[in-house]
């Protein structure tokens, strides 16, 4: 798994230094945004291994909703350093032969690396771009303990006058084999 996660982040680098900027803009420095703050939320669905067990049981899984807290730091046009914060807004449930049971959602927080894909504009200050790259989160387990998960993500954002953002996007914990569904809004500055 570290092997894995340890490739995928040496093929984003090498992608990252090959790509160009398709959106053709040109940065100036008084022009120049390097933060974003978001908010949004994030639907996180049960592993596939686990979905196993929970049939076995004769379980329905109902998703887990969190709040989610993302800020972006953008030293450079194509790389963004992300940090977020995931609050669960209640606890992970299962119905299971007709009664609903409750475990405690775990939040987690983490930080990585997103390389800009692609991007297309639309008009003079609004387009659309994807991000994509490994990242390391870390949860704390019903014993307190903290666990390391590391992540695949990616999402979709759409500019609107260089400054307001929308986005669309998934994740994917190896780690923990879950899989999560992010959308949210944001402000560029």
């Amino acid at each position: 798994m570290k092997t894995l996660f340890i490739m995928m982040l040496a093929l984003a680098c090498y992608v990252n230094l090959h790509a160009r900027d398709t959106t053709g803009t040109k940065d100036r420095v008084m022009n120049r945004r390097y933060f974003e703050l978001s908010f949004g939320q994030s639907k996180l669905f049960i592993s596939d291994s686990r979905l196993l067990d929970l049939r076995n049981t004769q379980a329905v899984v109902v998703p887990t909703n969190a709040i989610l807290f993302l800020a972006t730091f953008r030293p450079e046009k194509r790389l963004r350093i992300p940090a977020f914060l995931n609050l669960p807004t209640g606890p992970k449930q299962f119905i299971v032969d007709g009664l609903l049971v409750s475990e405690r959602a775990s939040p987690t927080f983490g930080t990585g690396v997103q390389f800009k894909v692609f991007g297309t504009k639309f008009g003079e200050k609004s387009g659309l771009e994807m991000e994509a790259g490994p990242m390391a989160s870390f949860l704390l387990d019903r014993g307190g303990n903290v666990r390391f998960a590391p992540i695949v993500a990616g999402r979709f954002r759409f500019i609107k006058n260089q400054d307001f953002t929308m986005y669309l996007g998934s994740s994917y914990s190896i780690g923990i084999n879950a899989f999560a569904l992010i959308y949210g809004t944001g402000y560029v500055f």
